[in-house]
């Protein structure tokens, strides 16, 4: 990866996204933040980016919503240039049994973290057929894979990341895009940080490395993915699971 490109990093403010847009930015890579808040968390990645001398922006956007997504792609691509990487790592979670799912509790999860996700791919893809180059990647789980009780919506959700990921990755892979996915598994962040504790220990006891992942595991991933050393991957899965699903 050469300095001087920008990525556009989708639910970048904490957790993993935060983790993700910082690595990336140490590598010489300016940043579009994308978040649904401009909060404290938000403004601080936005600083630690610039700490490390690199070009760093929010914006604060709903990408559940087509037009939203696109002109907020658009604004992004006016100031900064052009983008040469996407990062769809944006997700919520709305746990509950099937049986006392709402319709919005499925509906607000599909359209989050599934269709959210193509909306933005879309959004870009022109730029990237036109410079005939792109990197897209999209954080999926292993849940998507396995299968969770009480997560059928975000299990559907991820799962379709999967199908999404190497459908892109067929059509534009002459284009010079690639398009994959990362499937973490239990990554520490402010969501696992609010699990019970039995919970915590039930889930570390399925995890062959003994402990759960950090988000810069994840990170780390992302960045090989975006590099040119992987520029004939495509339409991948790569777990970061500590052995969780194999």
């Amino acid at each position: 990866m050469s300095e001087n490109t920008t990525a556009i990093v989708t639910g970048g403010s904490r957790g993993i996204g935060r983790a993700v847009a910082i690595k990336l930015a140490s590598l010489g890579t300016d940043i579009a933040v994308v978040a649904t808040h401009d909060g404290s968390a938000a403004k601080d990645t936005i600083k630690s980016i610039n700490d490390l001398g690199r070009k760093a922006k929010l914006y604060v956007c709903n990408i559940s919503d087509f037009e939203a997504v696109s002109d907020t792609v658009s604004e992004i691509i006016k100031d900064f240039g052009g983008v040469d990487i996407l990062v769809n790592n944006a997700g919520i979670t709305k746990d509950k049994l099937l049986m006392q799912m709402s319709e919005e509790d499925i509906s607000d999860v599909i359209d989050v973290n599934l269709k959210g996700s193509m909306y933005v791919t879309k959004a870009c893809l022109r730029t990237f057929m036109r410079q005939r180059h792109g990197r897209i990647v999209n954080i999926s789980s292993v849940v998507g894979l396995m299968g969770n009780a009480g997560q059928t919506n975000y299990a559907a959700s991820k799962a379709g990341i999967i199908g999404f990921t190497k459908s892109v990755a067929r059509e534009y892979a002459s284009k010079g895009i690639t398009c994959n996915a990362v499937a973490p598994g239990f990554i520490r962040t402010d969501m696992t940080d609010k699990m019970p504790e039995d919970a915590v220990k039930a889930m570390l006891s399925n995890i062959p490395a003994g402990r759960y992942g950090e988000p810069s595991d994840v990170a780390e991933t992302v960045a090989f993915l975006v590099s040119d050393a992987a520029a004939y991957i495509t339409g991948e899965v790569i777990k970061v699971d500590g052995g969780m699903y194999i």
